[in-house]
């Protein structure tokens, strides 16, 4: 009997074997693709997600994440799989004291860090320095170390150019520049400066569409200080073995991305307002073959997508502040020393700047929504501390020393008393906390977290006000919205002696 069923086991074991493979074979590889906030580099995010999503694998992408730093750091923290980078960056910015000196030694030193990287792309994006054209032509200007004999010109540089080692800090070295005339501005924002005739010279990059566009006169780097700058792609080193199918046809771009072609891809964007998705699926379908229609949501489909996201953002970080900070507040009313020490923290933490925090967080939460809600929640907290220790403080002596007479226990009186007379002043400091949240948040979408922060800065990128519309609008209203619900959590709440209003004398 017992042989019997020792048989049965085995046969039922052996089928659930047989039955298993199929569904891990199946099961689809997963990427995470990540993008600066420049348009080319979105656009190489979004060919390789689509040549990834071909294989059957499941990719998620963290458009418009930031700087060239922002993307490294979270790659090696495993917040992201791949992202497009460039040789020059990578040996002149990321690894400048690594002694690399070829593509052998960039190779080597990547390795150290757990990262691969690809053959070139086939195309070089450098930096260069433009002017209007009949600007330029008026000065006699043609080449750089021209712009010495003209120290009143408004340099514009975008604020990685002026942060790099191999941007302002080397330009000014190798052509002894005196200029001091010299602002940050936003890359994309700058075109529109310089045919403003608010800047003179702004810096470039070699295949943006702008160039033609605006009839720019790209000024000769006479002392070869800006190199060739060959795009790649950079990826952690065990993508290889998670992910294969979806590396493999990623790297099918290494040396299929020309100039030209790149050149084209930007001014589709930029220029045609079409959007990265359908500019991408254009081009894998000439080059590759690989048709796939590219999404088409709605702009109300976007705005609830982007409201869900950035509800999340607010209300969870809200919540939280709450939470914490109205037993902080009671403290602060109860031990004014211990108040003080409070309060003082809490002011510090709002003095920070939010892009800041926001850079703080990633170390420790990775990108995404969590480190935005952790960010907002430290926002959150001084209003409400401060407002509830106010009202609390505030209470009249007389009531206090009559709940003590009724016999109240302190937690009693806390109850019963004080936070009734003290919640117009608690819910009004929530109001300011909440107003605050909802306008913060939209920085979220600078490091991955979504909301209406993404298509304000997506606009602002493309110079399409009408996205920027779409994020800035929603978010004024749910920034009025949010004020109406506490106004209206305020008459349910609120003793209704102390919404009363005196009557005029």
């Amino acid at each position: 009997m017992s042989a019997n069923i020792t048989k049965l086991l085995r046969v039922l074991c052996l089928a659930l074997a047989l039955a298993t493979p199929s569904v891990a074979i199946s099961a689809a590889e997963k990427i995470r693709i990540g993008s600066k906030t420049f348009t080319e580099s979105v656009i190489l995010a979004e060919l390789a997600a689509r040549l990834s999503a071909s294989t059957g694998a499941s990719v998620t992408q963290r458009r418009e994440l930031g700087g060239t730093r922002l993307l490294w750091d979270a790659l090696l923290a495993n917040e992201i799989d791949l992202y497009p980078e460039y040789e020059g960056t990578l040996t002149g910015e990321i690894l400048a004291n690594a002694g690399v000196v070829d593509e052998e030694t960039l190779a080597q030193a990547l390795a150290k860090k757990g990262v691969r990287i690809s053959r070139p792309l086939g195309f070089s994006d450098s930096y260069a320095l433009g002017m209007m054209a009949k600007e330029a032509q008026r000065l006699g200007i043609s080449k750089i170390s021209d712009l010495s004999q003209h120290p009143s010109l408004r340099l514009g540089f975008s604020h990685e150019f002026i942060d790099r080692a191999d941007g302002w800090l080397a330009l000014r070295a190798a052509y002894g520049f005196g200029h001091v005339n010299v602002r940050g501005v936003d890359h994309d924002l700058a075109y529109k400066g310089l045919a403003q005739g608010s800047i003179d010279v702004i810096d470039v990059y070699t295949t943006d569409a702008e160039i033609e566009f605006y009839g720019l006169k790209i000024l000769e780097d006479d002392r070869n200080l800006f190199r060739g700058n060959k795009a790649v792609l950079i990826y952690r080193a065990d993508l290889d073995r998670r992910a294969p199918a979806a590396l493999s046809a990623i790297l099918r771009l290494e040396g299929r991305v020309d100039e030209k072609s790149m050149m084209a891809l930007n001014r589709a964007v930029k220029i045609d307002r079409r959007s990265e998705t359908a500019a991408a699926a254009g081009f894998l379908a000439a080059k590759f073959g690989i048709f796939g229609p590219a999404p088409s949501e709605g702009m109300v489909g976007r705005i609830l997508q982007r409201t869900v996201e950035h509800l999340r953002l607010t209300a969870l970080s809200l919540g939280a502040a709450i939470l914490v900070a109205l037993p902080l507040g009671v403290i602060s009313a109860r031990r004014p020393l211990l108040g003080q020490a409070i309060l003082t923290a809490a002011s510090i933490v709002q003095t920070i700047p939010s892009l800041a925090l926001l850079v703080f967080m990633i170390p420790i939460l990775g990108i995404g929504a969590t480190p935005a809600i952790m960010a907002l929640f430290l926002y959150s907290l001084l209003p409400i501390i401060r407002n509830t220790a106010s009202g609390l403080a505030d209470i009249p002596l007389a009531i206090r020393n009559s709940a003590i007479a009724l016999g109240l226990t302190p937690l009693q009186r806390l109850r019963l008393i004080e936070l009734p007379i003290a919640s117009p002043a608690i819910l009004a400091g929530i109001k300011t906390a909440a107003v605050i949240n909802v306008g913060t948040a939209t920085l979220g979408a600078l490091i991955g977290a979504g909301g209406y922060g993404q298509p304000i800065f997506t606009g602002v990128r493309l110079d399409n006000f009408g996205l920027i519309l779409e994020g800035a609008v929603p978010a004024a209203m749910l920034a009025l919205a949010a004020q109406g619900f506490f106004s209206l959590v305020e008459f349910f709440l609120v003793p209704r002696g102390l919404r009363l209003k005196p009557a005029a004398e």
